[in-house]
């Protein structure tokens, strides 16, 4: 018995400690024997370890709390076995707790703090802490309710963080402390009757509340707890292991929480958004299987919960993800395969954003479907028919995101899809949801594929919202077209391109080609040749029609003519007009071409953003492409400020550490003057990237500004020829229009932020349509 002892001394305590952190991380996982035993055994191995790596284990059992929130109850357990057998080791386990959880909350990670105070939560139901102490615990964080002139994102965390939690804990604490559980629900009541809501439109995926209403979170919550505490607490889905450990941990020491005071709200604090439940499923679009838990019933949100714990924790490795979802426990009591797809479609759909990138939701699907090929493809279908019949009502930004995922699927799937059955959207006006989502889709799907095979895939009836072929539009090309102004210095300009002509030999060319605005006064005129621009871009971009290479290499080539004959305002916006012009059948290469000539400064993004808005692209306005120009060109101008801040950062800390080593340096021979010499070329680079992130903000705010100027424009033109006409305000354009209006607010929400006042002042004056500005408040009440 003795000689595996001996054995064990001699290795390394790295490798105790990794095998130690593999058992803890792993139990709770598929095995042959029962988890009871397995986690009466962990117990065991743990407690004998305790005198050598205490620390290591508290550290890993902390990390666990917060990482891996979907194994819970099966922690929870463990540090109630190690209590009932080390009460000292059950106290620091409880303070190192609220030593992390003080953590979190002070550098902002709300997400993981509520997954802490829900395993604290449920250690009163394993004796490990007493329940009066957490029911003061809760007390503090209901009065924060009560706190003056802090955000109402913050009371709301609180608020959650206490009802979240009692799922797992409700019958315990109000076993225990009936009179304060009630004193403390009732002032819930009061504090989320008088929560304002105007944020909520903004946040729904649907407009309309048939045939799930779309309910905010913190409300969707209260109902589920109402109905919990109306049915005497009792919840059927919660794993709780516990139970079977009763006579061991009911003879347990129980530990007191310190008190805990929720740190207080300061300027950098910033609080989870608030959100809006997504319900797609109930029990009748399932009516074979398992039923599926009403939207209020308590279960509903514990799956929800631990689904979507199990694809934080999982989301980078698509198999495990998929095999982890899947073997869910519980799976036969409930239509697992609804739930995950709900779950999978309410993240992907999330507004502002997702919690993980896009692609992840279909490479998480596929996945799915692989490992369930007879149910699975169904539920999916099932749920893409369902996203299609209520395209009407849906927020335009998920419609985009429901374009990208389903067009990428169809990809791995041979695209094939019975596009029979949505002909409806045939004898449609085209600008309406359902056929703008057909001709989006083809077009994404041609993207992943080529024209033809889209041709042959789709049925003949549908060729009015399939593709166009993607074909270059040469103006010149065409004998019938000699008259036109230009055309034989484009003939000139396509041979001595085909000979390798350098930059001089362009502009030489180009030299005689009479200007159309000399008549004007401006002052620009000499400068700005719309006629020039147009045959020297024309011409290049025909000839490097080839391939995406082959035009950028046009455009590097030829760098030097694209910047002068650019350098007005107009110049900049008359060559994007000529792009669309001459690739207006290929959105994917405009949107390439855009992005380069902003990356090599050939446009700048504010003639991008008054390019989108101009007449000349009103035809395309409400297509997905030009939304993502846009985007694009406002995460380039974002990245750009976000890169020179970061360079002054960088350089304001070596000259800090400059001045730390020679305060450092006791040196006395030092003198002042090499000191000078040294911090002088630091000193003028500060100076000259201060300068530099000023001009780059002020250009980001002026993007904005003619982003958000434009779009007022826009609609306020729309409203008053509607009034006049005595035309309803409500057609498909408009819902397009104001839904991108919100589109850039939400997705864009931490730099607008910084510019709120501006845009306060200037732009959403309280003279401005009622329409219009209803947007902006929605905006403002997300952080208020």
């Amino acid at each position: 018995a003795g000689q595996p002892h001996k054995r064990r001394r001699t290795s390394e305590p790295s490798e105790i400690e990794e095998r130690l952190e593999s058992l803890i991380c792993r139990v709770g996982e598929k095995s042959n024997s029962s988890l009871e035993s397995n986690l009466e055994g962990l117990a065991g191995v743990l407690e004998a370890d305790l005198p050598n790596y205490k620390s290591k284990i508290l550290r890993i059992l902390c990390t666990v709390a917060r990482l891996l929130p979907e194994k819970l109850t099966v922690y929870t357990t463990l540090v109630g076995l190690l209590n009932a057998r080390n009460y000292n080791f059950g106290g620091e386990f409880v303070e190192a707790m609220i030593r992390q959880l003080k953590e979190c909350l002070k550098v902002n990670m709300y997400n993981e703090a509520v997954h802490l105070v829900r395993f604290l939560s449920d250690l009163v139901n394993c004796h490990v802490i007493a329940a009066p102490s957490m029911v003061a615990m809760f007390e503090n964080f209901v009065s924060v309710t009560q706190e003056e002139d802090v955000p109402q994102v913050r009371c709301d965390w609180y608020m959650f963080a206490f009802l979240s939690s009692l799922p797992w804990v409700g019958k315990e604490l109000y076993e225990k402390k009936d009179a304060e559980m009630d004193r403390l629900l009732s002032q819930t009541e009061n504090y989320l009757k008088r929560r304002q809501k105007i944020h909520v439109p903004m946040l729904q995926v649907w407009t309309a509340d048939k045939p799930h209403p779309q309910e905010e979170y913190l409300d969707c919550l209260w109902s589920q707890i109402q109905k919990l505490k109306k049915d005497r607490w009792q919840e059927r889905h919660i794993l709780r292991p516990y139970l079977a450990f009763d006579s061991i941990l009911c003879e347990a020491l129980q530990h007191n929480l310190p008190p805990f005071t929720p740190p207080p709200h300061t300027e950098d604090s910033v609080y989870p958004m608030p959100r809006v439940i997504f319900r797609m499923f109930d029990y009748t679009d399932d009516p074979e299987g398992p039923v599926m838990p009403g939207s209020h019933s308590v279960e509903r949100f514990v799956i929800e919960e631990n689904l979507h714990c199990i694809i934080k924790s999982h989301w980078k490795e698509r198999k495990t993800c998929a095999a982890q979802l899947l073997s869910y426990p519980g799976n036969n009591k409930i239509p697992l395969n609804y739930h995950i797809v709900e779950v999978i479609f309410a993240e992907l759909f999330q507004l502002p954003s997702p919690p993980h990138i896009e692609v992840m939701y279909t490479t998480l699907l596929i996945e799915l479907c692989k490992l369930q090929p007879g149910s699975l493809p169904q539920v999916l279908a099932q749920a893409t028919e369902m996203l299609y019949m209520r395209l009407d009502t849906m927020n335009t930004t998920c419609v985009d995101r429901f374009i990208n995922w389903f067009s990428h699927h169809l990809s791995n799937f041979q695209f094939r899809w019975s596009w029979e059955d949505w002909s409806d959207c045939l004898t449609q006006d085209l600008e309406k949801p359902k056929p703008k989502f057909v001709r989006e889709v083809l077009e994404k799907c041609m993207r992943l594929s080529y024209h033809q095979r889209i041709i042959d895939i789709v049925p003949a009836s549908f060729s009015v919202l399939s593709p166009a072929n993607p074909v270059c539009v040469y103006k010149y090309g065409d004998e019938s077209n000699r008259s036109l102004p230009g055309y034989t210095v484009a003939l000139c300009l396509t041979i001595a391109i085909k000979n390798k002509a350098s930059n001089d030999e362009i502009f030489g060319i180009l030299k005689d080609v009479p200007n159309p605005n000399q008549d004007d006064d401006d002052d620009e005129g000499f400068t700005f040749n719309p006629l020039k621009i147009e045959v020297f871009v024309q011409t290049l971009l025909h000839l490097a029609a080839k391939s995406f290479s082959h035009s950028f290499s046009a455009l590097a080539k030829f760098h030097e003519v694209f910047k002068t004959l650019a350098e007005s305002d107009e110049g900049k916006l008359h060559v994007l007009r000529v792009v669309y012009e001459v690739w207006k059948n290929h959105p994917q290469m405009i949107a390439v071409l855009v992005d380069k000539m902003i990356r090599t400064q050939i446009v700048d993004c504010a003639a991008v953003a008054n390019w989108i808005f101009s007449s000349e692209l009103a035809h395309d306005f409400t297509r997905f492409y030009i939304w993502e120009i846009l985007h694009s060109t406002i995460r380039k101008m974002n990245k750009h400020v976000l890169k020179i801040h970061k360079e002054l950062e960088d350089t304001k800390a070596r000259l800090a550490r400059q001045h730390k080593r020679r305060d450092s340096d006791d040196d006395d021979d030092d003198d002042d003057r090499s000191s000078d010499r040294e911090d002088g070329p630091l000193e003028e680079q500060i100076e000259r990237l201060q300068e530099k992130v000023e001009s780059a903000q002020s250009e980001q705010k002026n993007l904005f500004l003619v982003i958000f100027q434009r779009f007022i424009m826009l609609l306020t033109e729309h409203l008053v020829r509607c009034e006049t006409g005595g035309i309803d305000v409500f057609t498909p354009w408009y819902k397009s229009c104001i839904e991108r209006l919100q589109q850039i607010f939400l997705q864009h929400h931490q730099i607008i932020q910084q510019y709120m006042v501006t845009l306060e002042n200037l732009l959403f004056t309280a003279e401005l349509d009622h329409h219009i500005l209803a947007v902006f408040q929605q905006f403002c009440a997300l952080q208020a």
